[in-house]
């Protein structure tokens, strides 16, 4: 079984840390073959609001290498909204899987590698959460967090990237994040956990970036009491 390379910090958790960390490749893969979940399954994502969580499971199949995912455009409202029955019963598994986790490197990064991005001119490390709270103006949700954003990031909110649970056109998003980090084509993704931070890489991926990685630890690692810079 392939592993996280060593500078990945997906199956540690720091003492102290907010953060989620993703699951080792292990792990993964005993639980997609629990759902069912094929090598050569196709597979769609979704949530319950439209555009939050879902992009967080797309991700995380891509960086087990499973190219065939999607995540369902509007979430379940979009589902019901377009007239599609739903259940409240969960789907009955058959027989177990065969998926194979095969993790890739380039997919997550760590504190470490963000701090060489921030003062990369290649680069641009691209905030998901709210101006509020980027502009240290409003409180963070996690208690001992401190207040700001890392020097030389950008900020887009996940929520900017959408409309009504709706991505926004490859047009638009392209021109969004084109006035974000202009000639810029290395993405760096962070947010408050390593959730929204995902919204936003799907959005890039739609605008047609493709080396893009995710800050697993995001704000409730970097946020944490530290000698990590922290511009409010």
């Amino acid at each position: 079984m392939p592993s996280w390379p060593s500078t990945y910090p997906g199956p540690r958790t720091q003492q102290g840390s907010h953060a989620a960390y993703a699951p080792s490749p292990e792990h993964f893969e005993r639980e997609a073959r629990k759902l069912g979940i094929n090598r050569d399954s196709v597979v769609v994502v979704y949530d319950r609001v439209g555009l939050y969580s879902s992009p967080r499971a797309w991700w995380m199949f891509k960086a087990m290498g499973h190219s065939q995912v999607a995540v369902l455009d509007g979430g379940l409202p979009a589902w019901t909204a377009a007239g599609h029955s739903a259940s409240v019963e969960a789907g009955r598994v058959e027989r177990e899987g065969d998926f194979v986790a095969r993790p890739t490197w380039n997919v997550f990064c760590d504190a470490a590698a963000v701090e060489r991005a921030l003062d990369d001119a290649s680069c641009a490390v691209i905030d998901a959460r709210s101006q509020g709270r980027f502009a240290g103006r409003d409180p963070e949700p996690r208690a001992g967090l401190r207040q700001g954003h890392m020097p030389n990031a950008v900020n887009l909110p996940f929520t900017d990237v959408q409309v009504k649970g709706h991505a926004k056109s490859a047009s638009e998003l392209k021109a969004m994040f084109e006035s974000k980090v202009a000639s810029r084509r290395k993405l760096v993704f962070s947010c408050g956990s390593g959730v929204t931070a995902c919204v936003d890489a799907l959005a890039a991926t739609l605008a047609g970036y493709s080396d893009i990685r995710v800050y697993d630890g995001s704000w409730s690692e970097w946020g944490l009491p530290s000698s990590r810079p922290v511009v409010e």
